[in-house]
């Protein structure tokens, strides 16, 4: 009951204050419609592009999109960016200023977002006001993370040719120090077909011929068996070796842009109904609050 009454009070006093709320209430949205105009707040254009890494190596347990991010977010293609486009002079910030650098990314990170997708892409977004710098920023970031992972990527692949070249010319050398033990056995040895002769082969081919300088069957016939056996491995090594070789050499993309960035003719932010929205709700609640505490001090001094 006494809730009642005191709801029944409350809409008594806002309809006793009625006007002055809506008065203040109008107000607000008007200030705030005049405020968020380009005058008082500089408009900002969107720009943003999707993509997926491509072709990339495992160089760590990170997934390939969380490699992408750490890049692409890296101080070397932040600072690259920001020289570019001379961020310092168009972010408007004093060089002498102490703290310049520290402003200069407070300013870049603010602008620029660059994110996970919920389906394991990357969202690079830039807010600027100059919608075609905007969309030049995200190009070039996009353009700097190919190059800095075609660096790492390469590097890593002419390591690996170079382990496998040196790798292959072991094999070779150790193949061919085989083959000479086995010229030595017999005189048959070069003519022998090393990667395809059985076990069972080689022991008929050495006991038929071992009246002809065959020597020790069972150490020809593992020489044999060796050399099948390293000649395969080489055939695979020189298999790896020429793959890492081909990337080492080749021009790439490292990344799929499924959505590119354009040049936006509409504004970003500021939202302007969205702050004058805010800004009318704000003050409506606010004017309830002082009639509330003016009514209460009212009925205290009667």
């Amino acid at each position: 009951m006494n809730n009642y009454f005191s709801n029944k009070s409350l809409l008594k006093s806002i309809l006793k204050w009625k006007w002055h709320v809506v008065a203040v209430t109008i107000i607000a949205a008007a200030l705030g419609a005049v405020f968020s105009g380009p005058k008082f707040i500089t408009p900002k254009f969107k720009s943003e592009a999707i993509l997926y890494p491509n072709g990339l190596s495992e160089f760590s347990d990170e997934t390939y999109t969380e490699q992408m991010l750490q890049i692409m977010e890296s101080q070397e293609i932040i600072d690259s960016v920001v020289e570019k486009f001379d961020l310092m002079s168009h972010y408007e910030i004093d060089k002498n200023y102490k703290y310049a650098k520290t402003a200069l990314l407070g300013e870049y990170h603010d602008r620029v977002s660059i994110s996970k997708t919920p389906y394991d892409g990357v969202r690079v977004k830039v807010l600027d006001k100059d919608p075609q710098l905007a969309c030049d920023m995200v190009n070039e970031i996009i353009r700097l993370y190919d190059v800095k992972f075609a660096e790492i990527h390469k590097a890593k692949k002419w390591e690996n040719v170079r382990m496998f070249e040196k790798q292959l010319n072991n094999k070779y050398a150790f193949i061919d120090s085989l083959k000479r033990d086995l010229s030595k056995i017999t005189n048959e040895g070069e003519m022998l077909n090393y990667m395809y002769l059985s076990k069972g082969n080689s022991i008929a081919f050495f006991s038929e011929n071992k009246d002809n300088n065959s020597g020790d069957i069972s150490t020809a016939i593992a020489l044999v068996e060796l050399i099948a056996t390293e000649t395969a491995d080489y055939t695979d090594v020189r298999h790896f070796y020429e793959e890492e070789l081909r990337q080492a050499e080749g021009d790439m993309t490292y990344s799929n842009v499924v959505s590119k960035p354009f040049v936006s003719d509409k504004k970003a932010t500021p939202v302007r109904w969205v702050i004058v929205a805010l800004s009318g709700i704000a003050a409506f609640l606010l004017s309830l609050l002082v009639v509330a505490a003016i009514e209460t001090i009212d009925i205290k001094e009667q």
